[in-house]
């Protein structure tokens, strides 16, 4: 799938250190690390994107097993997901969450560091509001240091509280937007409304409100009536919006990654986009003036 993304003309790969789940915390960092030793020119053609913040169940790691963003810990759990990586530098490196302890002067002096090593070449985030990200801005700039490139956030259909705050400051600070959880955790695949039975999509479906069914039963029959998938509607809408630079996709088989490519081609004109906006309602606009005038 790796190999064939590549092809397709995708080359940004982003991972966690702590990807792979309960007692296997690395694993995923460990299977790009391998597919990069095959050669080939693979670790050559990716942009390599990992994360840092929360704990890898490491009884060495003392202290740094809980979560945060020390300057210690920034820097030893970068050398372990080299290490798993098997690779010499990640070209982003990422906060994986806001830090509320360490001040920024420690958490940028680290970085910068990092950075004039070579370890990695650029900075980003996840999960920061607003605020932080401009508050983090501050900081980088009063060092003449580049700060943020990129931020992950949890943005689409189904969760558009990102464009209050997140997404106009992104845009104004000149960072770049990465959606996680584009299809809404599976909200928006499609498969929702027609189960397989036993599966987790069963569950998810017994769960939804009469307002959220009525929602994606409407959604299913605009994408129905465009001939598009569920999924590469919620897609071309994120890459719709300017903010966006690209969400992040993580297909399960190769059928659903060559689908997913489709999604490029598909460009939603400003009566689709105002029928999503009537299903799936905003956040009533950007700050501030969503607050007032």
């Amino acid at each position: 799938m790796m190999d064939r993304a590549l092809e397709a003309g995708i080359n940004f790969f982003d991972t966690a250190n702590v990807y792979g789940g309960s007692g296997q915390r690395g694993r995923t960092e460990e299977i790009i690390g391998r597919w990069f030793a095959q050669g080939g020119g693979r670790r050559e053609k990716v942009v390599l994107a990992t994360k840092v913040y929360g704990g890898m169940e490491d009884e060495t790691d003392g202290p740094n097993q809980d979560r945060g963003l020390s300057a210690y810990k920034i820097r030893r759990h970068l050398e372990e997901s080299l290490k798993r990586l098997q690779t010499d530098h990640v070209e982003l490196y990422q906060m994986h969450h806001i830090e509320r302890h360490a001040p920024w002067e420690e958490i940028w002096g680290v970085f910068e560091s990092l950075v004039n090593q070579g370890k990695t070449y650029y900075i980003g985030s996840s999960n920061f509001a607003g605020y932080h990200l401009a508050l983090a801005q501050a900081k980088a700039e009063k060092r003449h240091f580049l700060g943020l490139v990129s931020e992950q956030h949890k943005y689409n259909l189904l969760c558009r509280l990102p464009e209050l705050e997140v997404l106009p400051a992104a845009e104004d600070l000149g960072i770049g937007v990465i959606p996680w959880s584009p299809l809404g955790g599976g909200l928006l695949s499609g498969k929702i409304l027609d189960p397989e039975p036993g599966s987790r999509s069963e569950q998810r479906a017994d769960d939804l409100s009469d307002e959220e069914r009525s929602q994606l039963e409407a959604y299913s029959k605009l994408c129905k009536d465009l001939g598009e998938t569920e999924p590469n509607v919620a897609l071309a809408w994120l890459l719709a919006n300017p903010a966006v630079t690209a969400p992040i996709i993580g297909p399960r088989t190769m059928d659903q990654l060559e689908q997913a490519l489709k999604a490029v081609e598909i460009n939603l004109s400003e009566d689709v986009l105002k029928e999503l906006d009537r299903i799936f309602p905003g956040p009533g606009g950007h700050a501030p003036e969503a607050y007032a005038w």
